[in-house]
Protein backbone atom coordinates (compact mmCIF):
# COMPACT_ATOMS: atom_id res chain seq x y z
CA UNK A 1 0.00 0.00 0.00
CA UNK A 2 1.33 3.48 -1.04
CA UNK A 3 0.08 6.27 1.07
CA UNK A 4 0.34 9.38 0.47
CA UNK A 5 1.39 11.48 4.43
CA UNK A 6 0.89 15.51 3.81
CA UNK A 7 2.42 17.50 6.04
CA UNK A 8 0.21 20.75 6.27
CA UNK A 9 1.37 22.69 9.46
CA UNK A 10 3.28 25.21 8.17
CA UNK A 11 2.44 29.03 8.75
CA UNK A 12 4.16 30.83 5.64
CA UNK A 13 5.06 34.19 7.28
CA UNK A 14 7.70 35.14 4.93
CA UNK A 15 4.33 35.63 2.49
CA UNK A 16 2.60 37.73 4.71
CA UNK A 17 0.04 39.53 4.10
CA UNK A 18 -1.44 37.42 1.99
CA UNK A 19 -0.61 34.25 4.21
CA UNK A 20 -1.35 34.40 7.77
CA UNK A 21 -1.49 32.22 11.23
CA UNK A 22 -4.94 31.42 10.13
CA UNK A 23 -5.05 31.19 6.65
CA UNK A 24 -1.77 29.92 5.53
CA UNK A 25 0.13 29.12 2.44
CA UNK A 26 -0.94 25.88 1.59
CA UNK A 27 -4.66 27.01 1.76
CA UNK A 28 -4.11 30.03 -0.48
CA UNK A 29 -4.33 29.97 -4.32
CA UNK A 30 -0.89 31.16 -5.17
CA UNK A 31 -0.20 29.60 -8.62
CA UNK A 32 -2.24 26.87 -11.10
CA UNK A 33 -5.56 25.51 -10.17
CA UNK A 34 -6.63 25.34 -6.68
CA UNK A 35 -4.80 25.60 -3.53
CA UNK A 36 -1.24 24.26 -3.20
CA UNK A 37 -2.46 21.92 -0.48
CA UNK A 38 -5.12 20.67 -3.20
CA UNK A 39 -2.63 20.64 -5.81
CA UNK A 40 -0.58 18.37 -3.32
CA UNK A 41 -3.38 15.95 -3.12
CA UNK A 42 -3.76 15.86 -6.70
CA UNK A 43 -0.18 15.28 -7.37
CA UNK A 44 -0.89 11.84 -5.55
CA UNK A 45 -4.04 10.91 -7.08
CA UNK A 46 -1.61 10.32 -10.43
CA UNK A 47 0.26 7.68 -9.04
CA UNK A 48 -0.86 4.01 -9.53
CA UNK A 49 -2.23 2.01 -6.21
CA UNK A 50 -2.29 5.08 -4.40
CA UNK A 51 -4.19 4.64 -1.07
CA UNK A 52 -6.32 7.72 0.77
CA UNK A 53 -4.18 10.37 2.08
CA UNK A 54 -3.13 10.63 5.68
CA UNK A 55 -2.86 14.92 6.59
CA UNK A 56 -1.14 15.76 9.46
CA UNK A 57 -2.95 19.29 10.22
CA UNK A 58 -2.44 21.80 12.96
CA UNK A 59 -5.43 21.83 15.10
CA UNK A 60 -6.68 25.64 14.14
CA UNK A 61 -6.87 24.69 10.42
CA UNK A 62 -9.12 21.44 11.15
CA UNK A 63 -11.91 22.89 8.62
CA UNK A 64 -9.43 24.48 6.47
CA UNK A 65 -8.06 20.84 5.34
CA UNK A 66 -11.52 19.11 5.63
CA UNK A 67 -13.02 21.45 3.57
CA UNK A 68 -10.36 21.69 0.70
CA UNK A 69 -10.50 17.83 0.83
CA UNK A 70 -13.99 17.93 -0.26
CA UNK A 71 -13.67 20.32 -2.71
CA UNK A 72 -11.02 17.92 -4.09
CA UNK A 73 -13.26 15.76 -4.32
CA UNK A 74 -11.92 13.08 -1.25
CA UNK A 75 -13.50 12.03 1.11
CA UNK A 76 -11.70 9.00 2.88
CA UNK A 77 -8.82 11.00 4.11
CA UNK A 78 -7.22 10.51 7.37
CA UNK A 79 -6.75 13.61 9.14
CA UNK A 80 -4.53 13.67 12.44
CA UNK A 81 -4.41 16.95 14.65
CA UNK A 82 -1.87 18.69 15.62
CA UNK A 83 -2.83 20.51 19.05
CA UNK A 84 0.90 22.47 18.83
CA UNK A 85 3.42 22.73 16.30
CA UNK A 86 6.39 20.26 16.61
CA UNK A 87 8.43 20.16 13.79
CA UNK A 88 8.68 17.46 10.64
CA UNK A 89 9.96 14.33 12.64
CA UNK A 90 7.06 13.92 14.89
CA UNK A 91 4.44 14.67 12.32
CA UNK A 92 5.87 12.14 10.39
CA UNK A 93 6.13 9.86 13.08
CA UNK A 94 1.81 10.37 13.84
CA UNK A 95 1.65 9.76 10.13
CA UNK A 96 4.09 6.17 10.12
CA UNK A 97 2.26 4.96 13.06
CA UNK A 98 -1.73 5.98 11.24
CA UNK A 99 0.00 4.07 8.20
CA UNK A 100 1.08 1.08 9.94
CA UNK A 101 -2.10 0.19 11.34
CA UNK A 102 -3.72 0.32 7.68
CA UNK A 103 -0.97 -1.66 6.44
CA UNK A 104 2.20 -2.87 8.27
CA UNK A 105 4.04 -2.88 5.14
CA UNK A 106 2.47 0.42 4.21
CA UNK A 107 5.24 2.72 2.16
CA UNK A 108 4.49 6.55 2.69
CA UNK A 109 4.84 9.22 0.37
CA UNK A 110 5.91 12.64 2.61
CA UNK A 111 4.92 15.61 1.13
CA UNK A 112 4.55 18.89 2.33
CA UNK A 113 1.56 20.46 1.57
CA UNK A 114 2.95 24.06 0.73
CA UNK A 115 5.66 23.40 -2.22
CA UNK A 116 4.81 23.99 -6.17
CA UNK A 117 5.77 21.14 -8.60
CA UNK A 118 5.42 22.40 -12.17
CA UNK A 119 6.27 19.13 -13.95
CA UNK A 120 4.05 16.51 -12.54
CA UNK A 121 4.84 13.57 -14.85
CA UNK A 122 8.79 14.12 -14.25
CA UNK A 123 7.59 14.21 -10.27
CA UNK A 124 5.30 10.85 -10.65
CA UNK A 125 7.46 9.16 -12.58
CA UNK A 126 10.39 9.92 -9.77
CA UNK A 127 8.40 8.17 -7.10
CA UNK A 128 8.31 5.02 -9.08
CA UNK A 129 11.76 5.03 -9.46
CA UNK A 130 12.18 5.00 -5.26
CA UNK A 131 9.63 2.52 -4.99
CA UNK A 132 12.44 -0.24 -5.18
CA UNK A 133 15.14 1.32 -3.18
CA UNK A 134 11.52 2.66 0.08
CA UNK A 135 10.88 -1.62 -0.38
CA UNK A 136 14.18 -2.39 0.39
CA UNK A 137 14.24 -0.84 3.76
CA UNK A 138 16.15 2.63 2.16
CA UNK A 139 14.59 6.11 3.56
CA UNK A 140 14.68 8.06 0.27
CA UNK A 141 14.45 11.28 -0.22
CA UNK A 142 14.11 13.28 -3.41
CA UNK A 143 16.73 15.42 -4.45
CA UNK A 144 15.53 18.09 -7.17
CA UNK A 145 17.92 19.24 -9.53
CA UNK A 146 19.66 22.77 -9.38
CA UNK A 147 19.27 24.62 -11.96
CA UNK A 148 20.77 27.76 -10.43
CA UNK A 149 23.06 28.50 -7.64
CA UNK A 150 20.73 28.81 -4.81
CA UNK A 151 21.57 30.30 -0.81
CA UNK A 152 18.41 29.52 0.11
CA UNK A 153 18.06 25.81 0.39
CA UNK A 154 19.99 22.68 1.93
CA UNK A 155 21.97 20.36 -0.56
CA UNK A 156 22.51 16.85 -0.53
CA UNK A 157 25.67 15.42 -1.68
CA UNK A 158 25.12 11.78 -3.84
CA UNK A 159 27.69 8.95 -3.68
CA UNK A 160 27.29 5.72 -5.12
CA UNK A 161 24.33 4.42 -7.27
CA UNK A 162 22.41 1.80 -4.56
CA UNK A 163 19.58 0.38 -6.73
CA UNK A 164 19.21 1.78 -10.50
CA UNK A 165 18.19 5.69 -9.89
CA UNK A 166 18.98 5.72 -6.08
CA UNK A 167 22.15 6.92 -4.71
CA UNK A 168 23.50 6.87 -1.18
CA UNK A 169 23.29 9.91 0.67
CA UNK A 170 26.96 10.78 1.58
CA UNK A 171 25.94 14.04 2.91
CA UNK A 172 23.41 16.78 4.14
CA UNK A 173 24.52 20.38 3.70
CA UNK A 174 23.21 23.49 5.08
CA UNK A 175 22.34 26.42 3.07
CA UNK A 176 25.65 27.49 1.47
CA UNK A 177 27.07 31.05 0.79
CA UNK A 178 26.90 32.61 -2.67
CA UNK A 179 30.28 31.04 -3.61
CA UNK A 180 29.40 27.35 -1.97
CA UNK A 181 26.36 27.57 -3.89
CA UNK A 182 28.34 28.42 -7.11
CA UNK A 183 30.92 25.28 -6.65
CA UNK A 184 27.90 23.41 -5.81
CA UNK A 185 25.91 23.52 -9.04
CA UNK A 186 29.55 23.24 -11.31
CA UNK A 187 30.00 19.87 -9.45
CA UNK A 188 27.23 18.55 -10.72
CA UNK A 189 26.58 15.91 -7.33
CA UNK A 190 24.45 17.94 -5.42
CA UNK A 191 21.10 18.47 -5.02
CA UNK A 192 18.77 20.19 -3.29
CA UNK A 193 17.03 18.86 -0.12
CA UNK A 194 12.90 19.64 -1.05
CA UNK A 195 12.02 17.59 2.00
CA UNK A 196 10.03 15.12 -0.05
CA UNK A 197 10.52 11.28 1.32
CA UNK A 198 9.45 7.62 0.39
CA UNK A 199 10.04 4.83 2.72
CA UNK A 200 8.39 2.30 4.91
CA UNK A 201 6.52 3.67 7.53
CA UNK A 202 7.56 0.70 9.88
CA UNK A 203 11.56 1.03 8.73
CA UNK A 204 10.54 5.37 9.63
CA UNK A 205 9.77 4.25 13.02
CA UNK A 206 12.99 2.06 13.67
CA UNK A 207 14.98 4.88 12.70
CA UNK A 208 13.17 6.99 15.37
CA UNK A 209 13.37 4.16 18.09
CA UNK A 210 17.44 4.47 17.42
CA UNK A 211 18.11 7.81 17.00
CA UNK A 212 15.28 9.44 18.83
CA UNK A 213 13.87 7.42 21.29
CA UNK A 214 12.28 9.63 23.41
CA UNK A 215 10.71 11.66 20.52
CA UNK A 216 9.07 8.24 19.45
CA UNK A 217 7.88 7.25 23.37
CA UNK A 218 6.17 10.35 23.73
CA UNK A 219 4.85 10.58 20.21
CA UNK A 220 3.35 7.14 20.66
CA UNK A 221 1.85 8.27 24.20
CA UNK A 222 0.29 11.33 22.67
CA UNK A 223 -1.13 9.28 19.68
CA UNK A 224 -2.69 6.11 22.11
CA UNK A 225 -4.95 8.40 23.76
CA UNK A 226 -5.99 10.21 20.87
CA UNK A 227 -9.65 10.46 20.31
CA UNK A 228 -12.10 10.54 17.01
CA UNK A 229 -14.16 13.80 16.82
CA UNK A 230 -16.10 14.54 13.70
CA UNK A 231 -13.90 13.71 10.50
CA UNK A 232 -10.52 14.18 12.97
CA UNK A 233 -8.44 12.30 15.31
CA UNK A 234 -7.66 14.79 18.46
CA UNK A 235 -4.37 14.20 20.43
CA UNK A 236 -4.43 15.21 23.51
CA UNK A 237 -2.43 18.49 23.98
CA UNK A 238 -1.07 17.55 27.77
CA UNK A 239 0.98 14.47 26.16
CA UNK A 240 1.94 16.08 22.59
CA UNK A 241 3.40 18.98 24.56
CA UNK A 242 6.09 16.51 25.74
CA UNK A 243 7.10 15.57 22.02
CA UNK A 244 11.08 17.18 21.55
CA UNK A 245 10.56 19.63 18.45
CA UNK A 246 13.10 18.77 16.12
CA UNK A 247 13.22 17.98 12.09
CA UNK A 248 13.25 14.66 9.97
CA UNK A 249 16.68 16.01 8.80
CA UNK A 250 18.45 16.17 12.23
CA UNK A 251 16.53 13.15 14.14
CA UNK A 252 17.00 10.75 11.46
CA UNK A 253 18.26 11.41 7.80
CA UNK A 254 21.33 12.61 8.94
CA UNK A 255 22.28 9.97 11.27
CA UNK A 256 20.66 7.19 9.03
CA UNK A 257 23.17 4.45 7.08
CA UNK A 258 19.79 3.96 5.41
CA UNK A 259 19.54 7.52 3.60
CA UNK A 260 18.94 7.56 -0.16
CA UNK A 261 18.54 10.23 -3.05
CA UNK A 262 16.48 9.83 -5.92
CA UNK A 263 17.39 12.81 -8.38
CA UNK A 264 14.61 15.05 -9.90
CA UNK A 265 13.68 17.35 -11.97
CA UNK A 266 10.13 18.74 -11.70
CA UNK A 267 9.98 22.41 -12.06
CA UNK A 268 9.66 22.66 -7.80
CA UNK A 269 9.90 25.33 -5.29
CA UNK A 270 8.88 25.73 -1.79
CA UNK A 271 7.24 29.02 -2.87
CA UNK A 272 9.30 30.21 0.83
CA UNK A 273 9.19 34.15 -0.14
CA UNK A 274 7.51 36.40 -2.82
CA UNK A 275 10.56 36.15 -4.68
CA UNK A 276 10.79 32.46 -5.03
CA UNK A 277 6.77 32.85 -6.14
CA UNK A 278 8.39 35.57 -8.63
CA UNK A 279 10.59 33.08 -9.82
CA UNK A 280 7.84 30.57 -10.60
CA UNK A 281 5.58 32.90 -12.13
CA UNK A 282 4.36 33.58 -15.69
CA UNK A 283 5.95 37.12 -16.35
CA UNK A 284 5.21 39.67 -18.69
CA UNK A 285 7.38 41.66 -21.72
CA UNK A 286 8.74 43.72 -18.76
CA UNK A 287 9.37 40.63 -16.62
CA UNK A 288 6.43 41.38 -14.11
CA UNK A 289 4.62 38.60 -12.38
CA UNK A 290 1.13 40.34 -12.09
CA UNK A 291 -2.13 39.30 -10.25
CA UNK A 292 -5.58 40.82 -9.88
CA UNK A 293 -5.78 44.64 -10.77
CA UNK A 294 -2.74 46.21 -11.68
CA UNK A 295 -1.35 48.90 -13.55
CA UNK A 296 2.63 48.49 -14.46
CA UNK A 297 4.04 51.51 -16.16
CA UNK A 298 7.83 51.79 -16.52
CA UNK A 299 8.04 48.82 -14.05
CA UNK A 300 10.24 46.05 -14.81
CA UNK A 301 10.98 42.50 -13.25
CA UNK A 302 8.18 43.10 -10.42
CA UNK A 303 5.70 41.25 -8.24
CA UNK A 304 2.18 42.91 -8.16
CA UNK A 305 -0.26 41.25 -6.46
CA UNK A 306 -3.94 42.98 -5.74
CA UNK A 307 -6.93 41.78 -4.32
CA UNK A 308 -10.74 41.98 -5.34
CA UNK A 309 -11.74 45.63 -6.54
CA UNK A 310 -8.71 47.23 -5.52
CA UNK A 311 -6.12 48.84 -8.48
CA UNK A 312 -2.73 48.82 -8.00
CA UNK A 313 -0.72 50.88 -9.92
CA UNK A 314 3.11 51.20 -10.23
CA UNK A 315 5.40 53.77 -11.97
CA UNK A 316 9.13 53.38 -12.86
CA UNK A 317 10.36 51.03 -10.27
CA UNK A 318 12.18 47.46 -11.05
CA UNK A 319 12.59 44.78 -9.03
CA UNK A 320 9.99 45.44 -6.06
CA UNK A 321 6.98 43.01 -4.82
CA UNK A 322 4.29 45.04 -3.47
CA UNK A 323 1.13 42.68 -2.45
CA UNK A 324 -2.10 44.47 -1.30
CA UNK A 325 -5.04 43.19 0.70
CA UNK A 326 -7.92 44.84 2.47
CA UNK A 327 -5.88 45.41 5.37
CA UNK A 328 -2.59 45.84 4.79
CA UNK A 329 -0.20 46.19 1.67
CA UNK A 330 3.66 44.86 1.68
CA UNK A 331 6.25 46.65 -0.42
CA UNK A 332 10.07 45.24 -0.18
CA UNK A 333 12.64 44.83 -2.88
CA UNK A 334 12.78 41.42 -4.24
CA UNK A 335 16.20 40.80 -2.84
CA UNK A 336 14.96 41.51 0.91
CA UNK A 337 11.96 39.27 0.46
CA UNK A 338 12.89 36.74 3.19
CA UNK A 339 12.68 39.45 5.40
CA UNK A 340 9.12 40.03 5.60
CA UNK A 341 8.99 37.57 8.37
CA UNK A 342 10.25 40.24 10.23
CA UNK A 343 7.46 42.12 9.51
CA UNK A 344 5.07 39.14 11.41
CA UNK A 345 7.25 39.44 14.20
CA UNK A 346 7.15 43.29 14.97
CA UNK A 347 3.00 42.49 14.43
CA UNK A 348 3.14 39.88 17.00
CA UNK A 349 5.25 41.63 19.64
CA UNK A 350 2.95 44.88 19.25
CA UNK A 351 -0.02 42.54 19.73
CA UNK A 352 -1.80 43.62 16.30
CA UNK A 353 -4.19 41.15 14.40
CA UNK A 354 -3.04 41.38 10.97
CA UNK A 355 0.04 38.38 11.65
CA UNK A 356 -2.67 35.77 12.17
CA UNK A 357 -6.33 36.89 11.08
CA UNK A 358 -7.50 38.65 7.33
CA UNK A 359 -10.32 41.15 7.45
CA UNK A 360 -12.32 38.10 6.06
CA UNK A 361 -12.32 35.50 8.08
CA UNK A 362 -13.37 31.77 7.15
CA UNK A 363 -15.20 29.76 9.42
CA UNK A 364 -16.89 25.84 8.99
CA UNK A 365 -20.27 27.41 8.42
CA UNK A 366 -19.20 30.13 5.82
CA UNK A 367 -17.25 33.61 6.73
CA UNK A 368 -17.38 37.43 8.16
CA UNK A 369 -15.51 40.62 6.46
CA UNK A 370 -14.64 42.80 9.53
CA UNK A 371 -16.19 46.31 7.07
CA UNK A 372 -16.20 49.18 10.16
CA UNK A 373 -14.96 49.60 13.70
CA UNK A 374 -14.75 52.13 16.43
CA UNK A 375 -15.36 53.07 19.74
CA UNK A 376 -17.65 50.22 20.98
CA UNK A 377 -19.31 49.36 17.36
CA UNK A 378 -18.09 47.12 14.49
CA UNK A 379 -19.51 46.24 11.54
CA UNK A 380 -19.14 42.94 10.17
CA UNK A 381 -20.73 41.21 6.70
CA UNK A 382 -21.36 37.33 7.43
CA UNK A 383 -22.06 34.51 5.00
CA UNK A 384 -23.50 31.62 5.81
CA UNK A 385 -23.24 28.55 4.01
CA UNK A 386 -26.80 26.74 2.69
CA UNK A 387 -28.04 24.28 5.66
CA UNK A 388 -25.33 25.79 8.13
CA UNK A 389 -25.41 26.83 11.43
CA UNK A 390 -23.58 29.22 14.07
CA UNK A 391 -23.34 27.44 17.72
CA UNK A 392 -26.06 28.53 19.62
CA UNK A 393 -24.13 31.33 22.14
CA UNK A 394 -24.00 34.50 23.97
CA UNK A 395 -22.03 37.29 25.00
CA UNK A 396 -21.79 39.09 28.01
CA UNK A 397 -20.06 42.46 26.45
CA UNK A 398 -22.30 43.23 23.20
CA UNK A 399 -25.20 43.62 22.03
CA UNK A 400 -25.96 42.70 18.10
CA UNK A 401 -28.12 43.96 15.46
CA UNK A 402 -29.15 41.49 12.37
CA UNK A 403 -29.85 42.60 8.71
CA UNK A 404 -30.80 39.92 6.27
CA UNK A 405 -29.70 41.19 2.48
CA UNK A 406 -30.22 38.39 0.68
CA UNK A 407 -31.50 34.71 1.30
CA UNK A 408 -33.17 33.43 4.61
CA UNK A 409 -32.01 33.41 8.40
CA UNK A 410 -33.41 30.97 10.40
CA UNK A 411 -32.92 33.02 14.09
CA UNK A 412 -32.91 31.57 17.54
CA UNK A 413 -33.14 34.15 20.48
CA UNK A 414 -34.03 32.48 23.60
CA UNK A 415 -36.97 30.71 23.40
CA UNK A 416 -38.40 32.45 20.09
CA UNK A 417 -37.01 31.08 16.71
CA UNK A 418 -38.25 32.59 13.39
CA UNK A 419 -37.55 33.25 9.97
CA UNK A 420 -36.09 36.51 8.47
CA UNK A 421 -36.07 37.38 4.80
CA UNK A 422 -34.34 40.12 2.22
CA UNK A 423 -34.34 43.84 3.95
CA UNK A 424 -35.84 42.70 7.34
CA UNK A 425 -33.67 42.58 11.16
CA UNK A 426 -33.62 41.64 14.62
CA UNK A 427 -31.69 42.72 17.81
CA UNK A 428 -29.95 40.29 19.91
CA UNK A 429 -30.06 41.32 23.27
CA UNK A 430 -26.47 41.36 25.30
CA UNK A 431 -26.51 38.17 27.63
CA UNK A 432 -29.82 36.30 25.15
CA UNK A 433 -28.65 32.63 24.11
CA UNK A 434 -28.68 32.64 19.95
CA UNK A 435 -28.27 31.10 16.90
CA UNK A 436 -28.26 32.21 13.41
CA UNK A 437 -28.60 29.19 10.75
CA UNK A 438 -29.67 29.18 6.66
CA UNK A 439 -32.28 26.71 6.15
CA UNK A 440 -32.17 27.60 2.36
CA UNK A 441 -30.22 26.60 -0.54
CA UNK A 442 -28.53 29.68 -1.18
CA UNK A 443 -26.20 31.34 0.88
CA UNK A 444 -27.54 33.58 3.21
CA UNK A 445 -25.53 37.14 3.37
CA UNK A 446 -26.43 39.56 6.54
CA UNK A 447 -24.98 42.47 7.62
CA UNK A 448 -24.20 42.54 12.06
CA UNK A 449 -23.62 45.67 13.83
CA UNK A 450 -22.16 45.17 17.23
CA UNK A 451 -22.30 47.44 20.14
CA UNK A 452 -21.16 47.24 23.43
CA UNK A 453 -18.23 47.50 26.00
CA UNK A 454 -16.08 44.96 24.30
CA UNK A 455 -16.06 43.60 20.53
CA UNK A 456 -13.32 41.04 20.81
CA UNK A 457 -13.95 37.06 19.21
CA UNK A 458 -12.99 35.29 23.02
CA UNK A 459 -16.56 36.73 23.87
CA UNK A 460 -18.33 33.87 23.09
CA UNK A 461 -20.02 31.32 25.35
CA UNK A 462 -21.41 28.27 23.35
CA UNK A 463 -23.73 26.21 24.31
CA UNK A 464 -24.24 24.03 21.25
CA UNK A 465 -22.58 23.29 18.02
CA UNK A 466 -21.92 20.59 15.38
CA UNK A 467 -18.27 21.53 14.82
CA UNK A 468 -17.64 20.30 18.19
CA UNK A 469 -16.30 23.68 19.74
CA UNK A 470 -19.28 24.36 22.11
Amino acid sequence: MLIPLILSGGSGTRLWPVSRKNLPKQFLSLAGQGTLFQQTIARTRALPGIAAPIVVASEDHRFLAAEQLLEAGIDDATIVLEPLARNTAPAIALGALQAVAQDPEAIVLVLPADHLIGDTASFAEAVQRALPAAAQGWLVTFGVRPDRAETGFGYIRRAEAIDGDAFRVEQFVEKPDQTTAERYLADGGYDWNAGMFLFRASRYLEELAEHAPAMLAAVREAQASAKADLDFIRLDAERFARVPDDSIDYAVMEKTRRAAVVPVSCAWSDIGSWSALWLTGAKDAQGNVRDGDTLAIGTRNSLLRSHDRHLLATVGVDDLIVVTTPDATLVAHRDAAQDVKKVVDQLKSAGRSEHSLHRVVHRPWGSYDSLEAGERFQVKRIQVKPGAALSLQKHHHRAEHWIVVSGTAEVTCDDKVFLLGENQSTYIPLGSKHRLRNPGKVPLELIEVQSGSYLGEDDIVRFDDVYGRA
